[in-house]
């Protein structure tokens, strides 16, 4: 009977141990990671897919920022500015968001390091994910062609007594004025018109969010062998000369369709 009891422990230790190990954002047990072997040498060395890629300086960012992805990043940001703090980072950004001090402690450590650090968005970048996108290296943000940007306000809930929920309230509204802050410093934006734009979900395409001053780049391709610039998707010309000789649209009665609508940045009244 006891060498039974024993026998489930260690049974029911074991499961625990392998849901610890497959608890990081990227592994989950339902997608295997791929195994990269390194042959080089005399011996084979075999080395997951995320490992491999930081030996190139890539850091990805994944799904949900919270504490356990914080946590990860931070310490990958660490490790390469203690092989070389002059080296570009190259950091992937596919979030939907997520906390706001998890976010924010990887935005400080971004800040704090000495490296460059090249940022990617692939897929989405939402909320705090788009925070981090812009907080790249000034000239080596970018976004690939079809991922989305999205900025908003902070948001949340609190219970308890009327002082906790009045306490809270005044929390969430000075982590609201400090986000606002550092977007302003990022992107070049005036602090009013940000702060309507964030007023609600702001979806941008990538040339949106360049114009914007989120990122910097929207690239199709990296450089290819020759090149010494990678392939950008250009916006198309505007020309005043063929804007002065094409007929000036009449001046549509209030209430008609077919005026320009505002820019999407400026603040609405």
């Amino acid at each position: 009977m006891l060498l039974r009891r024993v026998l489930q422990f260690g049974v029911s230790a074991l499961k625990v141990s392998r849901s610890i190990h497959q608890s990081a954002p990227w592994r989950s047990p339902l997608i295997p990671i791929p195994i990269i072997v390194n042959s080089k040498g005399r011996g084979e060395r075999a080395y997951d897919i995320y490992s491999r890629l930081l030996r190139e300086r890539i850091i990805c960012v994944m799904g949900p920022i919270d504490d356990s992805v914080a946590s990860l990043v931070i310490a990958q940001l660490l490790f390469l500015q203690s092989e070389s703090n002059n080296k570009p980072i190259h950091m992937y950004i596919n979030s939907p968001g997520g906390v706001i001090t998890a976010g924010l402690a990887i935005y400080d450590t971004m800040q704090y390091i000495l490296n460059p650090i090249s940022t990617w968005c692939v897929g989405q970048a939402a909320s705090m994910g788009s925070l981090l996108l812009a907080a790249g290296t000034t000239g080596m943000r970018h976004s690939l062609p079809n991922a989305r940007i999205m900025v908003h306000q902070p948001s949340g809930g609190a219970r308890g007594q009327a002082t906790d929920i009045a306490i809270q309230a005044e929390e969430i509204l000075k982590l609201k004025r400090q986000i606002n802050n550092i977007y302003c410093k990022h992107t070049g934006q005036p602090l009013e018109t940000l702060e309507n734009v964030m007023e609600r979900d702001r979806y941008m395409s990538p040339m949106e969010a360049q114009d914007f001053g989120i990122i910097d780049k929207v690239l199709v391709h990296p450089p290819q062998a020759g090149q010494d610039e990678p392939e950008l998707i250009q916006k198309e010309p505007t020309s005043l000369a063929s804007a002065s000789t094409s007929p000036q649209p009449q001046a549509s009665e209030p209430g008609q369709s077919g005026s320009n609508p505002p820019s999407s940045y400026k603040p609405e009244s």
